[in-house]
């Protein structure tokens, strides 16, 4: 057999190793090395915060004290949008509003015609909002703080009109719990770390701000009505720029919800969520998907020079991995830290490995017919 055919697997797992490299310098290191700003850097302004609620009694029993009780200084309001719930949602806002004045529920009795899933509540909440500061999260969603509101503003400066937080999944016992936290602070080291580079892509619902006039400049959701999914991250995708969006990364502004707790309800989740990146900008599709597939490459790659590559050539392989995974390991201890997810660090390099089996599961879900509902 000729020398050089063994060689090409060799040659080819140096090619993704620096390629994630790149990304591992390049993006990733913004977060992990991030410093937020003194506090009071940014603008002091009102705000609305606004929560669409679908059957969600229990949940805003429970959480929704913690929204309603922000230390914050100028005047805000909480917009509670509930979306033609059958439980006892309504009466729930009814016995809140009583003990607090700024929460202003919605009350919607029918579906839009041309709007499907949560656009149309979330529509109706912007419209409504008395102020242009808006803040997005969900009905299950609790905030860290009593600073989740004012560590938000601090990120606004002239000409911000995107602010980008983070919303990590409740610490629970069991495996599947560190997929679920480990994906998500996977995903959002992604996100966050574009943003930083200039490159921002998007967002989650669960911890969003963005401007009200921003939201009707844009003509709201008219460039993806027709997809169920994609409040969030297609509307970040379509309107945040370098100019216009940061981040906040401190731990005050974080919002926590309850993560799925079957692996069937994950991978709907999941798959839902996947359905979108298709409709992203090509710059974002190329980047994401050139990480994506390095990535995905990296195990197999590495198994397949084991197997064929030559001395003295072989001798390199495990030392150029080892670049990869000590650099890995330093920026997710970094960022980990940072997003307040220690705890996973020893288990990333295992976590890591699972990342062949993910992309492998989730893949066909990029071309998947979103669903029509968003509950």
């Amino acid at each position: 057999m000729n020398p050089i055919i063994p060689l090409c697997a060799f040659y080819l797992f140096c090619a993704i190793i620096a390629i994630q490299v790149f990304y591992y310098l390049f993006f990733f290191s913004r977060v992990a090395f991030h410093k937020e700003p003194s506090e009071g850097a940014g603008e002091t302004l009102p705000v609305s915060v606004i929560i669409c609620a679908r059957d969600e009694s229990r949940n805003l029993s429970e959480r929704l004290p913690s929204v309603l009780e922000q230390d914050y200084p100028l005047e805000h309001e909480v917009l509670v949008i509930n979306d033609n719930s059958f439980d006892d949602t309504k009466f729930v806002l009814e016995r809140f509003t009583s003990d607090y004045p700024r929460l202003k529920p919605v009350e919607l009795h029918q579906e839009a015609q041309l709007i499907i899933g949560k656009k149309f509540p979330l529509s109706v909440g912007i419209k409504t909002a008395r102020y242009d500061t808006l803040v997005l999260t969900d009905a299950d969603c609790t905030p860290a703080s009593r600073e989740w509101v004012r560590s938000f503003q601090n990120a606004y400066h002239p000409g911000t009109e995107v602010v980008l937080g983070y919303g990590p999944y409740e610490k629970k016992p069991g495996l599947l719990n560190r997929i679920i936290r480990f994906e998500t602070f996977h995903t959002a080291l992604q996100y966050f770390s574009y943003a930083q580079a200039g490159l921002p892509y998007m967002g989650v619902g669960r911890n969003l701000s963005y401007k009200k006039d921003l939201f009707f400049r844009n003509k709201g959701f008219a460039g993806h009505n027709q997809i169920p999914s994609g409040d969030d991250d297609l509307f970040i995708n379509a309107v945040a720029n370098a100019r216009n969006t940061r981040i906040v990364l401190d731990a005050s502004s974080f919002v926590y919800s309850p993560p799925k707790a079957t692996w069937a309800e994950w991978l709907r989740q999941k798959q839902r969520h996947f359905t979108t990146s298709r409709y992203y900008k090509p710059v974002h599709k190329f980047l994401l998907g050139l990480y994506s597939g390095t990535h995905f490459l990296v195990y197999p790659l590495l198994l397949l020079s084991l197997l064929v590559t030559p001395a003295p050539w072989s001798w390199y392989i495990w030392p150029v991995f080892g670049l990869r995974f000590l650099l890995q390991a330093v920026i997710f201890y970094q960022a980990m830290r940072t997003l307040r997810e220690k705890d996973l660090f020893w288990w990333f390099p295992l976590l890591d490995l699972w990342q062949f089996i993910y992309y492998v599961i989730f893949a066909p879900a990029v071309w998947k017919r979103p669903s029509n509902k968003w509950k």
